[in-house]
C-alpha cells in the first residue's frame, strides 16, 4: 500500500521515511512530501451554518492523484478543540471510509510522532486543535478523490460577541484556493458581521438571518465575529491582545448601531454632485459622469435634497441653493445634466468652495459629490491652499467624497479633502467606468444613522491612546464602528460614545473588562499597526503639498520600527525583507526608509505611481483585514506580494537564506543561547511553550528557526 503525507490544514500521511525530502508540488510550503508524486489537495469548500452559538461546519476536500496508479491516504483533519464529529464520507470506493475525532492531546502525540520521523515539524501549528484521522482509498490514478468532514462545536461567548474560528495553516506561501460560506440565524437581532483574517461579502435579508461568502488563497485561520442585540439598543463589544512591553496591549472595539424604531424621525441625505467640464473630460468620461450623477439623483428619496454644480475655469450651479427631489426638478436636473458640454482649464478651487458654501436644507445630511479627471490649473492652484479651504471654509461640515477620474489628478489633495471631511476618496483607473464607481459609493450612502460619531475614554483618559480612525466616520445603515488602539494597566475601560441622529443627540456608556485579553487575539494588535503606518505616512505625504519639504524623521523612524515589529511592509519599507538588509542596521534602514518616502510620497502627486501609492495608503489606514503577504501595487499598478515575511502574533519572521529570523532576534545580532534539534526532547519542551503563547504557527515554516523567546535567543534546526 502506497500513501502520501502532506500538511495544510488538511493532511496525508503513510509510511514515513527517516528523511522527507523537500519536493515541488507541495499543497503549502508547509507540505512534507513522502513519495515523489503526493496526493494533493487541490481545493476546500467551506459550508458553515450558525443557529445561535452551534456551529456546523462541513469541508469538502478535493484529494487529487497525480500518479498512474490508486493510492491510498491517511487524512488528519485539525478541528477546534470540543468539536464533535457528525459525518465523514468519500465518494466511491471499494473500501468504507472510517474516520476517529481524536482529543487535542492525543493528535499531539501523532504529531510528536510523525514530527520524530521526518524531522519536519510543520504539523505542530495546530498543537492545541483536536484532528479528525481518516483513511481514504481509493484516490483514483489521474483522479480526483472528494472527501467530507462534518463537525459541530458550541461556539463561546462574550456578552453580545460570539467567535468562529476555522483552522487553517498560517504559512505566508500557502495558496490553496478555498471557498467559504456562512449562514447565521440568531433568535436576537444580527447587528454585525465581522472578519478580521479575510475579505467577505456580508447580505443580510433580514434581522435575525445572513449570510457571507468567501473566496481565497490567503491564509491563516478563518475568523468571524458576530455582534447580537438583544435590546435594539447600541451595541458594543471589546478584543484585546495583551502586550507587557507596552504596559497594557492593543485593543479593538467593535460597534454596531441600534435598529431605528418604527416610529423613528428618518434622517434626510441633500447631495451636491460637483462635475468636472474642462475639456480633458471630453468623451467617455464626461458621458459617464453624467450618468452617475443621473443615478445619485434619481437614487435619493423623494423629500431628500440635491444639487448640481459644474466646473470648468467658472462655477455653474442648477440651483442657487439645494432643492427638494421631486419628479419636476429630476426632470428639470436630467435636462440640465444633458446640456452639459465640455471646455476649458479646472478650477477646483472655486468649485469646492461653492459647494461648501451653500445653506444645507433643514435636518439632512450634507453630502457632496466630487469629480475631477485634473489638476487644479485656473484660480488658486496651490494644493495647501486649497486643502486649507475645505478644512477651515466648511461652515456645513459638509462630507465631501472625492473622485479622481484617470491619473493625471492630484491624488494627495483629493485624499486630503476626503479625510478632512470624514468622507473617502476614490480613483477612477482609466479602464474603469465613473458611474459604477459613483454608484457604489453612493448605495453605501444611504440611511444615515448616526453622524459625528465620538468615542471618549472615561475617568482616565489616558490609559487609551493612538485610536484609529481619528475622527470617526459617519455611520450609515447595514454599518458598524471598528476603533483600534492602544492601552495602559489592567482595570475596566469604560467609554462614552456620542453622536447625532434625527431626533437629536445620543449618548452610550460601555465598560469593557480586559481579563478576556489573549494571545489569541494577534491580529488586534496588527490591524493597529497595519492603520498606524499608514496615517503616518499620510502624515509625510502631506508634507509635500506643493513641492514642500519637511523633518520626517520622527515619523520615519516610528514607521521603521513598527514595519520590523510586525512585518508590515509597503512600497517604502519593502527593503527590510531583502537579503542584503540587516534588520540591527536601524539607523541605515531609516535613512533609506526617508529617502524612499521623500521621492515617492513626497514627490509624486499625480499619475500612476501617485494613484497606486494613494491606493495602498487607503487600503492601509482603512484595513479592517489582515494583509499577511503584505500586497502593495508598484509604480506600474501591478500587484506585489512579500512571502520573505512571516507575520506571527505581535512579531514578524524574516526569511534571509535559510533560515527564518524573527524580528527581535535579528536585531539582538547575538549568538544563540541555545540550539534546539527537532524531535528531542527540548524540542518537545518548546513546542509546549511556544503553545502557551500562541506563537506554534511560526512551526509552519520551512528552514531553521531563529527565535527570541522567554529571554534567549533559541536556534531551531
Amino acid at each position: 500500500m502506497k500513501t502520501t503525507f502532506c500538511a495544510l490544514f488538511v493532511f496525508m500521511a503513510g509510511p514515513l521515511m527517516a528523511q522527507s525530502p523537500r519536493m515541488p508540488g507541495w499543497i503549502s510550503p508547509s507540505a512534507r512530501v513522502i513519495h515523489a508524486q503526493p496526493v494533493v489537495v487541490t481545493e476546500v469548500e467551506a459550508r458553515i451554518d450558525v443557529a445561535d452559538q452551534i456551529a456546523t461546519t462541513t469541508l469538502d476536500i478535493a484529494l487529487r492523484n497525480p500518479t498512474g496508479r490508486p493510492q491510498e491516504s491517511e487524512l488528519l483533519v485539525p478541528v477546534p478543540s470540543g468539536a464533535v464529529l457528525k459525518m465523514f464520507a468519500f465518494e466511491g470506493g471499494n473500501s468504507e471510509g472510517t474516520a476517529r475525532l481524536l482529543p487535542r492531546d492525543e493528535a499531539r502525540r501523532i504529531y510528536d510522532s510523525i514530527v520524530a520521523q521526518t524531522r519536519d515539524p510543520a504539523l505542530l501549528e495546530f498543537v492545541g486543535n483536536a484532528v479528525v484521522k481518516s483513511s481514504v482509498f481509493p484516490v483514483p490514478a489521474n483522479g480526483v478523490q472528494k472527501v467530507r468532514v462534518t463537525y459541530e462545536q458550541l461556539l463561546e461567548a462574550d456578552g453580545a460577541r460570539i467567535d468562529y474560528v476555522l483552522p487553517r495553516s498560517e504559512a505566508v506561501e500557502y495558496s490553496v484556493p478555498w471557498k467559504l460560506t456562512m449562514r447565521v440565524k440568531s433568535a436576537v437581532r444580527i447587528a454585525s458581521i465581522y472578519s478580521p483574517s479575510h475579505e467577505v461579502a456580508v447580505k443580510q435579508p433580514n434581522g435575525n438571518e445572513a449570510s457571507l461568502t468567501c473566496e481565497t488563497k490567503a491564509p491563516g485561520a478563518f475568523r468571524v465575529c458576530l455582534l447580537r442585540d438583544a435590546k435594539d439598543e447600541m451595541t458594543a463589544s471589546l478584543l484585546a491582545y495583551p502586550d507587557p512591553k507596552i504596559g497594557g496591549g492593543y485593543f479593538l472595539v467593535m460597534m454596531a448601531p441600534p435598529k431605528p424604531k418604527a416610529d423613528a424621525k428618518e434622517m434626510l441625505r441633500e447631495v451636491t454632485v460637483v462635475l468636472d467640464r474642462s475639456g480633458s473630460m471630453a468623451g467617455p468620461k464626461l458621458d459617464q459622469a453624467k450618468a452617475a450623477a443621473l443615478q445619485v439623483i434619481e437614487g435619493l428619496k423623494d423629500g431628500e435634497g440635491f444639487n448640481l454644480i459644474v466646473y470648468n475655469e467658472a462655477v455653474e450651479t442648477f440651483a442657487a441653493q439645494p432643492v427638494i427631489k421631486t419628479a419636476e426638478t429630476t426632470k428639470q436636473a436630467r435636462e440640465y445634466i444633458n446640456a452639459l458640454r465640455v471646455s476649458g482649464g479646472t478650477n477646483i478651487h472655486d468649485a469646492v468652495v461653492e459647494a461648501l458654501r451653500q445653506k444645507p436644507l433643514d435636518g439632512m445630511l450634507p453630502i457632496v459629490l466630487f469629480l475631477t479627471d485634473g489638476l487644479p490649473t485656473i484660480g488658486q492652484t496651490s494644493e495647501k491652499a486649497i486643502r486649507e479651504t475645505v478644512a477651515k471654509g466648511n461652515p456645513h461640515q459638509r462630507r465631501v467624497f472625492t473622485f479622481g477620474v484617470g491619473v493625471d489628478v492630484n491624488t494627495a489633495l483629493l485624499t486630503r479633502m476626503a479625510r478632512d471631511t470624514r468622507a473617502t476618496a476614490e480613483f477612477v483607473l482609466p479602464r474603469e467606468d465613473v458611474e459604477v464607481k459613483v454608484g457604489r459609493v453612493f448605495e453605501r450612502l444611504r440611511g444615515p444613522l448616526l453622524t459625528k460619531p465620538a468615542l471618549r475614554v472615561q475617568d482616565d483618559p489616558n490609559r487609551v491612546s493612538d485610536m484609529i480612525p481619528a475622527p470617526l466616520p459617519d455611520v450609515f445603515e447595514g454599518e458598524q464602528i471598528l476603533l483600534s488602539g492602544t492601552y495602559r494597566g489592567e482595570a475596566p475601560l469604560h467609554f462614552q460614545l456620542t453622536g447625532a441622529e434625527a431626533g437629536g443627540e445620543r449618548k452610550f456608556d460601555f465598560t469593557f473588562n480586559l481579563n478576556k485579553a489573549s494571545t489569541a487575539n494577534a491580529f488586534v494588535a496588527r490591524l493597529w499597526a497595519s492603520n498606524k503606518i499608514a496615517v503616518l505616512s499620510e502624515a509625510i505625504r502631506d508634507m509635500g503639498a506643493d513641492g514642500g519639504t519637511g523633518n520626517t524623521t520622527e515619523l520615519v523612524n516610528e514607521i521603521v520600527r513598527l514595519s520590523t515589529q510586525f512585518g508590515i511592509l509597503s512600497e517604502y519599507t519593502a527593503f527590510l525583507a531583502e537579503e542584503g538588509t540587516s534588520l540591527a542596521a536601524a539607523p541605515a534602514n531609516a535613512s533609506k526608509a526617508a529617502e524612499n518616502y521623500s521621492e515617492k510620497a513626497m514627490k509624486m502627486r499625480s499619475g500612476p505611481a501617485a494613484v497606486a501609492q494613494q491606493d495602498n495608503l487607503k487600503k492601509g489606514a482603512e484595513s479592517k483585514q489582515l494583509n499577511v503577504r503584505n500586497r502593495w501595487l508598484d509604480d506600474k499598478m501591478q500587484a506585489i506580494e512579500i512571502t520573505k515575511v512571516q507575520q506571527c502574533q505581535g512579531g514578524a519572521l524574516f526569511n534571509k537564506g535559510n533560515r527564518w529570523t524573527d524580528a527581535s532576534a535579528a536585531k539582538a545580532e547575538r549568538a544563540p543561547d541555545r540550539v534546539i534539534e527537532i524531535g528531542s526532547a527540548e524540542f518537545g519542551r518548546l513546542v509546549d511553550e511556544l503553545a502557551a503563547d500562541n506563537r506554534q504557527g511560526l512551526l509552519a515554516l520551512r528552514g531553521e528557526l531563529l527565535l527570541e523567546h522567554r529571554g534567549q535567543v533559541v536556534l531551531v534546526r
